[in-house]
């Protein structure tokens, strides 16, 4: 049962005010990659996130007690359901959060369903969570497939970008994000030229390299995210890819990349995202606090963090409303009949389909002498309005808004 064990080395539990009746206990469980390609961008850092959402909430509703889980599902979707099942079935987790890995995310989102439990996902980015594989029982927070591929992908393809080769993570979200960044670069009048699939935590990636770069294609898609991503892009300099007259766009990139990257190699990177650490004050608080419990030098905020701690605080909103944590269908119904309102993400709604509406923002990374601080990584390109950010409700194929 050394899988299982992941999910007890972390428990944190907060209380205020004292016991009584009509306490209503919550458990929420962080199910994340502690400790390999995206830890990161999600881990230890989506674990805090939770808890300061946790903290945050009790101190305005002490008659809520919330304790706050991690496990580490390893990106396998068997050990992620195990998990799960074993959180759901024995310990008594009312919701899960983040799962980064799109394959792990389904399956959860699965498991969720039959129990009739609460999946609020910020890590993971494959559209079909509010697609065909749409639940009563998962909200989809941060970020998915269709909205990095409409913001970088018609971006890129606009400016001239339009011919693509395709260096994708082979799995579920991979596929998703190749697919939907395809669609939109045709659309726009560009072609696909080719695609090659590498295996996800991939250490070399020459041979991989070597294809697109004989493609001709002035864009090289990275369809892959969080160490993947890194090791393609640092191994593309090497190659002297960029220098030789093709483009590298980040289709999924985090602060947390550019952080490992340094600014000299990733600078000028145009990728999509909907948060940034430095993107406002209220951010740039949120910041100061979670580096302060972090204590670990060096590590930034990424927008799957912002995630957990916004999509946290929702649902203990929403429990807080109904006195109850019981049913999950109704809790996920009350949280799209709220309006979402958090520091990090604004005013906003999750809409019948669980997709969590908010605006999405073209950056850029800057040349190290625009660098003014640390973390000083971005500008702003564009800032996409929430609703033409994600996906037309219409054309999802979600069976709960279907017909």
């Amino acid at each position: 049962m050394k899988k299982i064990a992941a999910l007890t080395a972390f428990a944190t539990i907060f209380a205020f005010g004292s016991a009584s009746a009509q306490q209503v206990a919550v458990k929420v469980g962080v199910l994340t990659d502690m400790s390999s390609l995206y830890a990161d961008v999600t881990g230890p850092g989506s674990f805090l996130a939770a808890r300061m959402a946790a903290a945050d909430f009790m101190k305005d509703h002490p008659d809520v007690k919330v304790e706050v889980l991690s496990g580490d599902h390893q990106n396998k979707a068997d050990v992620g359901s195990q998990i799960a099942n074993q959180w759901y079935d024995v310990g008594g987790v009312d919701m899960i959060i983040d799962v980064p890995n799109s394959g792990v995310a389904l399956a959860i989102a699965e498991v969720t369903r039959q129990k009739n439990k609460v999946f609020i996902g910020s890590g993971p980015a494959s559209s079909d969570l509010t697609g065909p594989k749409c639940s009563p029982n998962t909200v989809h927070w941060t970020y998915d497939t269709w909205m990095l591929a409409n913001g970088t992908g018609k971006a890129i393809v606009k400016t001239g970008g339009d011919t693509w080769f395709f260096l994708t993570s082979d799995y579920a979200f991979g596929h998703a994000l190749e697919r939907d960044t395809s669609a939109v670069v045709e659309a726009n009048g560009g072609k696909v030229l080719g695609k090659v699939r590498h295996p996800l935590n991939t250490n070399d990636f020459s041979s991989f390299l070597l294809q697109a770069q004989s493609s001709k294609a002035k864009v090289i898609g990275l369809a892959n995210a969080g160490g993947d991503t890194i090791n393609s892009i640092k191994q593309a300099a090497e190659f002297g890819i960029v220098k030789g007259g093709q483009n590298l766009a980040g289709l999924l990139v985090f602060a947390s990349d550019i952080n490992a990257l340094g600014l000299p190699t990733a600078q000028g990177l145009i990728f999509t995202e909907t948060w940034y650490w430095d993107l406002n004050d209220a951010s740039r608080a949120w910041t100061k606090r979670w580096h302060a419990e972090r204590n670990a030098t060096g590590k930034v905020p990424t927008m799957n963090m912002a995630g957990v701690y916004a999509g946290t605080l929702h649902y203990l909103k929403a429990v807080a409303a109904l006195k109850s944590d019981a049913d999950g269908r109704a809790v996920v119904a009350q949280m799209k009949k709220m309006p979402t309102d958090d520091p990090l993400f604004g005013k906003g709604e999750i809409r019948a389909d669980g997709r969590k509406l908010h605006p999405a923002y073209l950056f850029e990374v800057k040349k190290p002498e625009e660098s003014k601080y640390p973390g000083d990584f971005y500008k702003v390109r564009a800032t996409i309005p929430a609703n033409e950010a994600f996906r037309p409700l219409k054309d999802g194929g979600c069976p709960l808004v279907s017909g």
